[in-house]
């Protein structure tokens, strides 16, 4: 656990500058913050809760001070949402979970590429100009079909291919909102610590929003 806890946690506190980056965020401390933050989850199981007490705290800081900008929460969201119930899916249901969920974000990624360069021809929308609806559909049935048969290890059949279909779609519009991040920012990748690749949040956007409706939906029909 302390392991996973540690590199899940490097990645977060990167993710963490990242996205303050793309909020034009610029106050220091608030790294201080997510640091503690997640050094409580290291303790505390519940992720989400966390999340949430994050936002009753800042609003009360919000009402106290009279000072703090609500930009300043926008970090707190995203990434942080995404990689607390990261990590409460791993508390939860083991690393298998996580392994599920690995595959169905990285064969929608591979399905995409691969049908939108064959048959690609339909423009998914303005926000990622070179997404196209073909590529889209078909990175979600790769990935349902591929989640399927790993999600087995983790619950029964019924619930591996909806639970798979779903987080793949999830993770088009994880990887569609950062796009949008981007735009907005007027940058080509959220960094440049992977040379070649961009930033961290380039290449965890779809799991930002997948670990969250993964879990979810496991706790719901599981």
């Amino acid at each position: 656990f302390i392991l996973t806890w540690a590199v899940l946690g490097g990645v977060y506190l990167i993710a963490f500058y990242e996205a303050n980056k793309l909020f034009d965020v610029q106050n220091n401390s608030l790294y201080f913050y997510a640091a503690v933050l997640w050094i409580i989850a290291a303790f505390y199981p519940y992720g989400d809760d966390l999340f949430v007490l994050a936002g009753v705290v800042f609003a009360s800081a919000v009402a106290y001070t009279q000072k703090l900008e609500w930009k300043n929460f926008l970090g707190f969201i995203y990434p942080t949402a995404g990689m607390l119930f990261l990590l409460s899916m791993y508390n939860e249901y083991g690393m298998l979970a996580l392994l599920w969920l690995l595959v169905v974000v990285a064969m929608t990624d591979v399905g995409a590429y691969f049908t939108g360069k064959s048959i690609g021809k339909t423009k998914f929308c303005d926000t990622s100009p070179n997404k196209t609806l073909e590529g889209v559909i078909g990175g979600i049935a790769f990935a349902t079909v591929a989640g399927f048969f790993v999600g087995l290890s983790v619950v029964d059949g019924e619930k591996a291919a909806i639970i798979s279909l779903f987080v793949a779609i999830s993770s088009v519009f994880g990887d569609l909102f950062e796009s949008y991040l981007k735009r907005k920012a007027g940058v080509k990748d959220s960094g440049n610590i992977l040379p070649g690749h961009g930033g961290i949040l380039d290449r965890i956007d779809g799991y930002l929003f997948g670990s969250i409706v993964m879990l979810v939906l496991l706790r719901g029909i599981v």
